[in-house]
């Protein structure tokens, strides 16, 4: 069964990567989705968060693919049923539900399915590890190596 994880990976943490490595066990066919929000201003260019993204999941079974647009326009042009979403608190459930009855009224084809994110990444998020690295807090529990150099980087240069 093939099925998508999008997001915007703003940077990818290990949050992503517990949500990810856990449904490609379960999707025969499974796709990371950096969503290009447009509305959003992500911290990495597309270039960046894709090189991260690839670098981060190296050695696991998954693709991973770029959108600019919205999901149900990705599921329609890629004959996609399932999209894959992560919960960490109920702010996300709520966040996330709007989402998806948005979605489904667009596309009713789509199923969404939640995994609930493990303990020890309940609080963690893309912009609390860019916080932390803006004031140079220690990151090597929530980013793999890669985004952490991408992040130290980054800051280096703000």
């Amino acid at each position: 069964m093939r099925a998508i994880y999008p997001g915007s990976f703003d940077p990818i943490t290990y949050g992503h990567i517990d949500i990810i490595k856990r449904a490609s066990k379960v999707f025969d066919d499974f796709t990371v989705v950096l969503m290009n929000n447009l509305r959003k201003k992500p911290l990495f260019s597309v270039e960046e968060r894709l090189y991260m993204i690839k670098e981060s999941l190296k050695g696991m079974n998954v693709n991973v693919d770029i959108h600019e647009g919205l999901l149900v326009q990705y599921v329609e042009q890629n004959n996609v049923k399932i999209a894959i979403r992560g919960l960490r608190a109920v702010g996300d459930f709520e966040y996330e539900f709007e989402m998806a009855l948005a979605n489904r009224e667009m596309c009713p084809s789509l199923e969404m399915i939640y995994f609930m994110t493990d303990i020890k990444y309940l609080f963690l998020s893309s912009s609390m590890v860019k916080e932390i690295a803006q004031f140079g807090g220690e990151l090597k529990e929530w980013v793999p190596p890669v985004v952490e150099k991408k992040l130290r980087e980054k800051f280096q240069k703000l």
